[in-house]
């Protein structure tokens, strides 16, 4: 039998196949976003007093209550938006899942979905599943904005949905008020929902804001809000994120999430509930956290033959090195992980056509002495 491919233009993801080749070389992995940390100690106590104490079988597909009840609370905290624990929150097995359901919730086939590239890989997919085109807006550096009159033009009666994803992966950049403004104007009387990624909503710096959909009730209204405690936590191996809409959005949305993965490892969702009533400080500092690290990579790197402009937020680095070499980003990565053992995630995968530029991208989720031998690989180019 024939199969007739579905994603026929799909490859393995360029995470995977970084972090493959950073394992079969031995090099250091600054390419896959995840950090080489453990999570909170108190953190991790709770999920194993649940592991050790009858809590293993399912919990309620939507998520357990304790957990649904302390994410409301913390956007209520966060963003002055009260939503119902019980209507409007959904625990999800990563936040991957969360954005696969909202898309196929909402759009149809012959829908258009707007995207912002360099745009994260997992939203392509999800769309042309749906029989729904996904329409690229190009943003370049050094800010990475957004061309608000040319998303203008794009707008049709076939746009059925914008993805935002700010802070932003994989470029750092994080949006503003203007944003914000020119948003609302051109969903104003429109038919067009909002999936907004805000997976790295508390790794922002230099006093910047989030400027989550949450906190714009008219925006709201029509949006879905995924976040992910595994980029929160540091613990991006239990997947474990969630989804916040209002309540006719959220009926939608789960008729989908009950037939993916149903509902999430039950001890971990209990164990997130406790430290997150409890360590509130811990999501109020990760900014400072992260911009240490940041500040750091970036110092480190002043001797490179790379240039930068330093993070806006999210744990990822940008580097131009268009003065080092003009190899496709693509073909660099690769030489560097094969000769130099130090592994990167190219720029170019993320667009719909190559941009021009010469980037790679570096995860700096990283214990400082980590940090300190991937800067001395690059300051030896």
């Amino acid at each position: 039998m024939a199969l007739t491919s579905k994603l026929p233009g799909v490859s393995t993801t360029i995470f995977t196949v970084m972090s493959e080749l950073a394992r079969e070389e031995g090099a250091l992995n600054l390419s896959q976003g995840y950090p080489d940390f453990d999570g909170p100690p108190a953190l991790l106590e709770r999920v194993q007093h649940y592991l050790t104490h009858g809590h293993n079988q399912y919990a309620p597909m939507m998520g357990v209550p304790a957990l649904r009840e302390a994410i409301a609370d913390k956007v209520l905290d966060l963003y002055g938006c009260r939503v119902d624990a019980e209507r409007d929150v959904t625990v999800t097995s990563g936040a991957t899942e969360a954005l696969f359901c909202a898309i196929s919730a909402t759009v149809h086939p012959g829908d258009e979905v707007l995207v912002f590239d360099p745009a994260y890989d997992s939203y392509e997919p999800a769309v042309t599943l749906q029989g729904a085109r996904t329409v690229h807006v190009p943003t370049h550096p050094p800010a990475f904005s957004v061309d608000w009159d040319r998303v203008a033009k794009l707008i049709n009666d076939r746009t059925r949905m914008i993805i935002i994803n700010s802070p932003h992966n994989p470029t750092g950049a994080v949006w503003n008020a203007h944003d914000i403004d020119c948003l609302q104007r051109i969903v104003q009387g429109r038919d067009i929902y909002l999936l907004s990624d805000e997976v790295y909503e508390h790794m922002v710096f230099d006093g910047r804001e989030h400027v989550s959909l949450c906190r714009y009730p008219d925006l709201f209204q029509r949006s879905f809000v995924v976040s992910s405690f595994g980029k929160t936590y540091h613990t991006t191996g239990w997947k474990i994120g969630y989804c916040v809409a209002p309540s006719a959005l959220s009926d939608e949305f789960r008729r989908v999430h009950q037939f993916v993965t149903f509902t999430s490892i039950t001890p971990v969702q209990l164990g997130i509930a406790d430290f997150l009533s409890a360590h509130p400080e811990h999501h109020l500092q990760l900014g400072d956290f992260y911009q240490a690290k940041r500040d750091l990579f970036c110092a480190l790197l002043d001797d490179s033959p790379f240039s930068l402009v330093p993070s806006a937020g999210t744990y990822f680095q940008l580097l131009d090195y268009s003065a080092y070499s003009d190899e496709m980003d693509t073909e660099l990565a690769v030489r560097l992980t094969r000769e130099k053992k130090l592994a990167s995630i190219p720029m170019s995968v993320f667009y719909e056509h190559d941009p021009g530029h010469r980037m790679l991208r570096f995860c700096f989720a990283k214990d400082d002495e980590t940090l300190r031998r991937g800067a001395e690989i690059l300051c030896s180019l």
